[in-house]
Protein backbone atom coordinates (compact mmCIF):
# COMPACT_ATOMS: atom_id res chain seq x y z
CA UNK A 1 0.00 0.00 0.00
CA UNK A 2 2.01 3.21 -1.38
CA UNK A 3 1.68 6.52 0.14
CA UNK A 4 1.71 10.02 -1.67
CA UNK A 5 2.33 12.73 1.36
CA UNK A 6 1.09 16.28 -0.25
CA UNK A 7 3.73 18.81 1.73
CA UNK A 8 6.61 19.13 3.58
CA UNK A 9 9.25 21.17 4.36
CA UNK A 10 12.44 19.26 4.52
CA UNK A 11 14.16 21.71 1.88
CA UNK A 12 13.44 24.58 3.89
CA UNK A 13 15.05 22.76 6.62
CA UNK A 14 18.05 21.81 4.70
CA UNK A 15 17.98 26.30 3.18
CA UNK A 16 18.11 27.56 6.80
CA UNK A 17 21.08 25.29 7.49
CA UNK A 18 22.78 26.95 4.67
CA UNK A 19 22.00 29.98 5.54
CA UNK A 20 23.97 29.57 8.99
CA UNK A 21 26.58 28.13 7.19
CA UNK A 22 26.03 24.92 8.83
CA UNK A 23 26.28 21.37 8.54
CA UNK A 24 23.17 20.67 5.42
CA UNK A 25 20.96 17.67 7.10
CA UNK A 26 21.54 14.75 5.21
CA UNK A 27 17.94 12.94 3.22
CA UNK A 28 20.20 9.74 2.88
CA UNK A 29 21.17 8.78 6.70
CA UNK A 30 20.04 6.78 8.80
CA UNK A 31 21.33 8.02 11.89
CA UNK A 32 19.99 12.35 10.84
CA UNK A 33 17.97 13.51 13.45
CA UNK A 34 16.79 16.96 12.36
CA UNK A 35 14.72 15.39 9.72
CA UNK A 36 11.23 13.97 9.96
CA UNK A 37 11.43 13.23 6.14
CA UNK A 38 14.19 10.97 4.87
CA UNK A 39 14.49 8.18 2.34
CA UNK A 40 15.18 5.51 4.87
CA UNK A 41 11.78 6.62 6.63
CA UNK A 42 9.98 6.87 3.41
CA UNK A 43 11.26 3.53 3.01
CA UNK A 44 10.07 2.19 6.01
CA UNK A 45 7.06 3.88 5.94
CA UNK A 46 6.18 2.96 2.39
CA UNK A 47 6.02 6.86 1.34
CA UNK A 48 6.18 6.45 -2.52
CA UNK A 49 6.01 9.97 -3.55
CA UNK A 50 6.91 12.80 -1.11
CA UNK A 51 5.82 16.52 -2.17
CA UNK A 52 8.59 19.21 -1.00
CA UNK A 53 7.48 23.04 -0.80
CA UNK A 54 9.80 25.92 -1.91
CA UNK A 55 9.09 27.96 1.36
CA UNK A 56 10.45 31.83 1.57
CA UNK A 57 10.44 33.11 5.07
CA UNK A 58 9.03 36.57 5.70
CA UNK A 59 12.22 37.60 5.95
CA UNK A 60 13.26 36.88 2.51
CA UNK A 61 12.31 40.35 0.56
CA UNK A 62 12.57 42.37 -2.79
CA UNK A 63 14.60 40.66 -5.24
CA UNK A 64 16.15 38.25 -3.12
CA UNK A 65 12.84 35.97 -3.47
CA UNK A 66 13.55 34.80 -6.32
CA UNK A 67 17.24 33.83 -5.81
CA UNK A 68 16.36 32.17 -2.47
CA UNK A 69 13.65 30.26 -4.29
CA UNK A 70 16.45 29.06 -6.81
CA UNK A 71 18.79 28.04 -4.00
CA UNK A 72 15.67 25.73 -2.71
CA UNK A 73 15.11 23.96 -5.80
CA UNK A 74 18.85 23.66 -6.46
CA UNK A 75 19.08 21.64 -2.84
CA UNK A 76 16.63 19.54 -4.19
CA UNK A 77 18.28 18.07 -6.82
CA UNK A 78 21.47 18.29 -5.32
CA UNK A 79 20.69 16.35 -2.10
CA UNK A 80 17.16 14.81 -2.85
CA UNK A 81 17.29 13.93 -6.34
CA UNK A 82 20.97 13.23 -6.12
CA UNK A 83 20.43 9.88 -7.52
CA UNK A 84 17.81 8.96 -10.17
CA UNK A 85 18.72 4.95 -9.35
CA UNK A 86 16.73 6.08 -6.06
CA UNK A 87 14.59 8.95 -6.36
CA UNK A 88 12.85 11.06 -9.46
CA UNK A 89 11.52 14.05 -10.09
CA UNK A 90 7.92 13.83 -10.91
CA UNK A 91 7.06 16.23 -13.53
CA UNK A 92 4.71 14.48 -15.75
CA UNK A 93 2.17 11.92 -15.46
CA UNK A 94 4.51 8.73 -16.86
CA UNK A 95 6.92 10.13 -14.02
CA UNK A 96 4.08 9.19 -11.36
CA UNK A 97 3.30 6.02 -13.37
CA UNK A 98 7.00 4.96 -13.41
CA UNK A 99 7.13 5.50 -9.77
CA UNK A 100 3.76 3.20 -8.89
CA UNK A 101 5.31 0.26 -11.14
CA UNK A 102 8.55 0.37 -10.07
CA UNK A 103 10.74 0.34 -7.08
CA UNK A 104 11.91 3.84 -6.89
CA UNK A 105 10.72 6.58 -4.72
CA UNK A 106 9.35 10.10 -5.87
CA UNK A 107 9.73 13.58 -5.11
CA UNK A 108 7.19 16.91 -6.56
CA UNK A 109 8.60 19.86 -6.10
CA UNK A 110 5.79 23.02 -5.12
CA UNK A 111 5.90 25.96 -4.56
CA UNK A 112 4.55 27.26 -0.83
CA UNK A 113 3.31 31.31 -1.94
CA UNK A 114 3.90 33.50 -4.89
CA UNK A 115 6.75 35.58 -2.78
CA UNK A 116 9.29 33.92 -4.82
CA UNK A 117 7.52 35.17 -8.24
CA UNK A 118 8.68 38.91 -7.70
CA UNK A 119 5.06 39.85 -9.42
CA UNK A 120 6.42 37.90 -12.92
CA UNK A 121 5.02 35.54 -15.17
CA UNK A 122 8.29 34.52 -16.80
CA UNK A 123 9.64 33.52 -13.24
CA UNK A 124 7.00 31.11 -12.87
CA UNK A 125 7.78 29.71 -16.18
CA UNK A 126 11.07 29.32 -15.02
CA UNK A 127 10.42 27.47 -12.03
CA UNK A 128 7.74 25.16 -14.11
CA UNK A 129 10.83 23.99 -16.35
CA UNK A 130 12.71 23.76 -13.43
CA UNK A 131 9.88 21.07 -12.02
CA UNK A 132 7.33 23.05 -9.85
CA UNK A 133 4.37 21.33 -10.56
CA UNK A 134 1.97 23.06 -8.07
CA UNK A 135 1.76 26.23 -6.33
CA UNK A 136 -0.31 28.32 -3.12
CA UNK A 137 -0.62 31.71 -3.89
CA UNK A 138 -0.02 32.48 -0.34
CA UNK A 139 1.79 31.94 2.45
CA UNK A 140 -0.38 33.49 5.34
CA UNK A 141 0.24 36.91 4.73
CA UNK A 142 -0.22 39.68 1.26
CA UNK A 143 1.89 39.18 -1.47
CA UNK A 144 1.42 40.16 -5.12
CA UNK A 145 -0.88 38.03 -5.94
CA UNK A 146 -3.43 37.43 -3.25
CA UNK A 147 -4.00 37.94 0.87
CA UNK A 148 -3.42 34.88 2.76
CA UNK A 149 -4.92 33.70 6.18
CA UNK A 150 -3.37 35.86 8.56
CA UNK A 151 -4.53 39.50 7.22
CA UNK A 152 -6.97 41.22 9.02
CA UNK A 153 -9.78 42.11 6.80
CA UNK A 154 -8.53 40.43 4.06
CA UNK A 155 -9.13 41.20 -0.49
CA UNK A 156 -8.98 38.21 -2.73
CA UNK A 157 -7.09 38.17 -6.00
CA UNK A 158 -4.67 41.05 -7.60
CA UNK A 159 -4.62 41.40 -11.33
CA UNK A 160 -1.15 39.32 -10.97
CA UNK A 161 -2.96 36.97 -8.91
CA UNK A 162 -5.66 35.92 -11.57
CA UNK A 163 -3.22 36.19 -14.45
CA UNK A 164 -0.88 33.24 -12.28
CA UNK A 165 -4.28 31.27 -11.82
CA UNK A 166 -4.60 31.62 -15.71
CA UNK A 167 -0.69 30.40 -16.40
CA UNK A 168 -0.76 27.89 -13.74
CA UNK A 169 -3.82 26.47 -15.88
CA UNK A 170 -1.90 26.76 -19.18
CA UNK A 171 1.13 25.19 -17.92
CA UNK A 172 -0.40 22.37 -16.13
CA UNK A 173 0.73 23.88 -12.87
CA UNK A 174 -1.71 23.04 -9.69
CA UNK A 175 -3.10 25.39 -7.69
CA UNK A 176 -3.36 25.06 -3.72
CA UNK A 177 -5.73 26.76 -1.73
CA UNK A 178 -4.10 25.98 1.56
CA UNK A 179 -3.23 29.48 3.54
CA UNK A 180 -5.21 31.54 0.98
CA UNK A 181 -7.69 33.85 2.55
CA UNK A 182 -11.22 33.09 2.02
CA UNK A 183 -12.07 35.85 -0.74
CA UNK A 184 -9.08 34.58 -2.79
CA UNK A 185 -10.34 31.03 -2.41
CA UNK A 186 -13.31 32.29 -3.95
CA UNK A 187 -12.22 33.78 -6.83
CA UNK A 188 -9.80 31.07 -7.04
CA UNK A 189 -12.36 28.59 -7.51
CA UNK A 190 -14.14 30.86 -9.89
CA UNK A 191 -11.46 31.90 -12.70
CA UNK A 192 -9.47 28.43 -12.66
CA UNK A 193 -10.85 25.70 -15.31
CA UNK A 194 -9.09 22.87 -13.74
CA UNK A 195 -9.81 21.38 -10.26
CA UNK A 196 -7.83 22.46 -7.39
CA UNK A 197 -6.10 21.32 -4.33
CA UNK A 198 -5.78 21.91 -0.23
CA UNK A 199 -2.87 20.50 0.37
CA UNK A 200 -2.36 20.63 4.12
CA UNK A 201 -5.51 21.80 5.59
CA UNK A 202 -8.10 20.30 8.03
CA UNK A 203 -12.00 20.87 8.59
CA UNK A 204 -12.94 24.42 10.56
CA UNK A 205 -16.13 22.81 11.94
CA UNK A 206 -13.74 19.89 13.57
CA UNK A 207 -11.14 22.47 14.64
CA UNK A 208 -12.08 26.25 14.76
CA UNK A 209 -8.45 27.68 13.07
CA UNK A 210 -8.28 30.27 9.68
CA UNK A 211 -5.99 27.49 8.61
CA UNK A 212 -8.54 24.72 8.34
CA UNK A 213 -11.37 24.85 5.38
CA UNK A 214 -15.12 25.62 6.00
CA UNK A 215 -17.67 23.01 4.97
CA UNK A 216 -18.32 25.41 2.24
CA UNK A 217 -14.87 25.35 1.22
CA UNK A 218 -14.80 21.99 1.63
CA UNK A 219 -18.02 21.59 -0.97
CA UNK A 220 -16.46 23.62 -3.56
CA UNK A 221 -12.87 21.75 -3.45
CA UNK A 222 -14.76 18.38 -3.91
CA UNK A 223 -17.66 20.07 -6.51
CA UNK A 224 -14.40 20.84 -8.87
CA UNK A 225 -12.93 17.37 -8.81
CA UNK A 226 -9.93 18.32 -6.09
CA UNK A 227 -8.15 16.94 -3.20
CA UNK A 228 -7.71 18.08 0.05
CA UNK A 229 -5.13 16.62 2.22
CA UNK A 230 -5.42 16.48 6.06
CA UNK A 231 -2.23 17.72 7.64
CA UNK A 232 -0.76 16.89 10.84
CA UNK A 233 -0.46 20.27 12.56
CA UNK A 234 -1.06 19.27 15.78
CA UNK A 235 -3.48 22.60 16.44
CA UNK A 236 -4.96 22.35 13.42
CA UNK A 237 -6.42 19.18 14.28
CA UNK A 238 -7.62 20.23 17.98
CA UNK A 239 -6.82 22.89 20.63
CA UNK A 240 -6.36 20.20 22.89
CA UNK A 241 -2.66 20.27 24.07
CA UNK A 242 -2.05 16.53 23.13
CA UNK A 243 -3.46 15.50 19.28
CA UNK A 244 -3.15 11.96 18.03
CA UNK A 245 -4.40 9.63 15.77
CA UNK A 246 -7.61 9.48 16.67
CA UNK A 247 -8.01 13.44 16.28
CA UNK A 248 -6.97 12.92 12.72
CA UNK A 249 -10.10 10.48 12.09
CA UNK A 250 -12.45 12.94 13.53
CA UNK A 251 -11.40 14.78 10.72
CA UNK A 252 -11.97 12.31 8.25
CA UNK A 253 -15.04 11.48 9.67
CA UNK A 254 -15.88 15.06 9.03
CA UNK A 255 -14.85 14.97 5.76
CA UNK A 256 -16.67 11.73 4.77
CA UNK A 257 -19.94 13.55 5.89
CA UNK A 258 -19.41 16.27 3.10
CA UNK A 259 -19.37 13.73 0.75
CA UNK A 260 -14.95 13.30 0.17
CA UNK A 261 -14.52 10.05 -0.23
CA UNK A 262 -12.57 10.51 -3.57
CA UNK A 263 -11.01 13.71 -2.15
CA UNK A 264 -9.47 12.91 0.79
CA UNK A 265 -5.23 12.69 1.10
CA UNK A 266 -2.87 13.48 2.97
CA UNK A 267 0.10 16.36 3.50
CA UNK A 268 1.68 15.94 6.76
CA UNK A 269 3.66 18.93 6.90
CA UNK A 270 6.04 17.65 8.44
CA UNK A 271 9.73 19.60 8.92
CA UNK A 272 7.59 22.44 8.64
CA UNK A 273 5.95 22.01 12.56
CA UNK A 274 7.90 22.27 15.77
CA UNK A 275 5.46 20.22 17.63
CA UNK A 276 4.32 16.80 16.31
CA UNK A 277 1.11 14.59 17.49
CA UNK A 278 2.57 12.30 20.17
CA UNK A 279 1.72 8.80 18.12
CA UNK A 280 3.30 10.44 14.46
CA UNK A 281 5.82 11.99 15.27
CA UNK A 282 7.84 11.72 11.87
CA UNK A 283 6.99 10.40 8.18
CA UNK A 284 8.15 6.92 9.41
CA UNK A 285 5.29 6.98 12.00
CA UNK A 286 2.92 6.43 8.88
CA UNK A 287 2.62 3.10 9.25
CA UNK A 288 0.31 3.54 12.56
CA UNK A 289 -1.93 5.69 10.75
CA UNK A 290 -2.23 3.05 8.26
CA UNK A 291 -2.87 0.34 10.42
CA UNK A 292 -5.80 2.77 12.50
CA UNK A 293 -7.10 3.40 8.76
CA UNK A 294 -7.36 -0.02 7.38
CA UNK A 295 -9.05 -1.29 10.69
CA UNK A 296 -11.42 1.36 10.28
CA UNK A 297 -12.32 1.49 6.94
CA UNK A 298 -10.87 -1.55 4.61
CA UNK A 299 -8.40 -1.67 2.72
CA UNK A 300 -10.01 -0.24 -0.70
CA UNK A 301 -10.56 3.13 0.73
CA UNK A 302 -7.34 3.80 2.04
CA UNK A 303 -5.14 2.94 -0.31
CA UNK A 304 -7.42 5.56 -1.99
CA UNK A 305 -6.88 7.40 0.50
CA UNK A 306 -3.22 6.88 0.79
CA UNK A 307 -2.88 6.92 -2.84
CA UNK A 308 -5.38 6.70 -5.38
CA UNK A 309 -6.49 10.61 -5.12
CA UNK A 310 -3.72 12.10 -5.44
CA UNK A 311 -2.65 9.99 -8.25
CA UNK A 312 -5.91 11.14 -9.73
CA UNK A 313 -5.37 14.77 -9.65
CA UNK A 314 -1.69 14.54 -10.96
CA UNK A 315 -2.59 12.05 -13.70
CA UNK A 316 -5.23 14.66 -15.09
CA UNK A 317 -3.09 17.75 -14.53
CA UNK A 318 0.16 16.77 -15.19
Amino acid sequence: MKIFDGHCDVLYKMWEAQQKNETIPSFYSEKESSLRVTMPNMAAAGVAVQACAVYLPQRIRGSRRFTAALEIIDLFYEHIIKDERYIKPIRTAHDLEEVEKGGKKGALLTLEGADALEGSLLNLRILYQLGVRAIGLTWNFRNEAADGVGESNPAGLSQFGKQVVIEANRLGIILDVSHLAEPGFWELAELTRQPFIASHSNCRAVCDHLRNLTDKQIKAVIKAGGVIGVTFVPYFLSAKSKTDITDVLRHIEHLLSLGAEDHLAFGSDFDGIDETMIDLTSQREYTKLREALVKEYGENRVNKWLWGNWKRILTALL
